[in-house]
């Protein structure tokens, strides 16, 4: 085993966008009205989402626009998660006033200044946005470039999904964003009680896939990758099914029947509990 290190995925986001493009400029007025697994939203919104965070991190972070305080009190992550879904439906349907053309043009406006202003930051300092889905208060760029990523593949996953288009699922794209989610693991853990030394296997087939484990030291969860060598707990899924699950894309019931558990059932469970979004 070895100790989880930084991800970097700044030079990643150019050919995101790239493959983005590619998508929208080819939907029919059909397929943009299709819905996706974002529902209420279709492509369109979920297109139109994408421009919001990409407009908000431009604006804020590399503009210095101050951040408008929020409507409400924000005392725990559930409070920042209802926030953000209210300013995400604002802009969304403020957005069914722009016709794809446009929407495709500014996002095309957006898209290539965030992959370069990204790939300008030190990702070893401070980040603008900690990653709250992980347990975080503070966190450095490079995980918060990492989580925006996820969340910029996820949408478009979703996009591609509804129009029938070929999955991301690259090794190169796929594996740093499975790496990514599953940065949540200590924190999902984080309440579940265990002997010191115990360990936890997490196995994830598929070409973009690779090998977890959680080992439980001084009373908290510590993530490595490789496998642990004497594990109470050996979980393995296919890559389809782990980027679902912490996503909230699949239900428990199949998600739990796509997951092979051998060992300490109890423990392996507690992998349903992963949540890598603000949700």
């Amino acid at each position: 085993m070895n100790p989880v290190g930084p991800i970097y995925t700044a030079e990643l986001f150019a050919p995101l966008h790239t493959g983005l493009m590619a998508v929208l400029r080819d939907l029919t007025t059909d397929e943009w009205q299709r819905s996706t697994a974002c529902s209420p939203w279709t492509v369109k919104d979920v297109a139109a989402h994408l421009l919001d965070t990409q407009v908000r991190r431009l604006s804020f972070h590399r503009d210095g626009l101050p951040v408008p305080p929020a409507d409400r009190p924000i005392t725990s992550v559930r409070d920042l998660t209802d926030y953000l879904d209210s300013i995400n439906d604002q802009w969304v349907a403020a957005s069914r006033r722009v016709s794809p053309r446009l929407l495709v043009d500014a996002l095309d406006a957006t898209g290539p200044q965030l992959a370069h202003f990204f790939t300008t930051l030190d990702p070893d300092q401070p980040a603008f946005f900690a990653v709250a889905w992980a347990g975080e208060e503070t966190s450095l760029n490079w995980f918060d470039i990492a989580r925006e990523f996820t969340e910029q593949w996820l949408h478009q996953q979703h996009i591609r999904e509804a129009v029938g288009q070929p999955l991301l699922d690259a090794p190169d794209i796929m594996h740093p964003v499975l790496d990514t989610f599953l940065r949540a693991l200590p924190h999902t853990y984080g309440a579940v009680e265990a002997a010191d030394g115990t360990g936890l296997v997490f196995v994830v087939t598929g070409s973009a896939g690779g090998v977890w484990s959680l080992q439980r030291q001084a009373n908290t969860w510590q993530l490595y990758t490789g496998p642990h060598p004497a594990p109470t707990t050996r979980v393995t899924l296919d890559q389809d099914a782990a980027w679902r699950i912490c996503t909230k894309g699949i239900a428990p019931a199949e998600a739990e029947a796509r997951m092979q558990i051998e060992g300490d059932r109890r423990l392996g469970l507690g992998l349903l509990n992963l949540v890598s979004i603000m949700a």
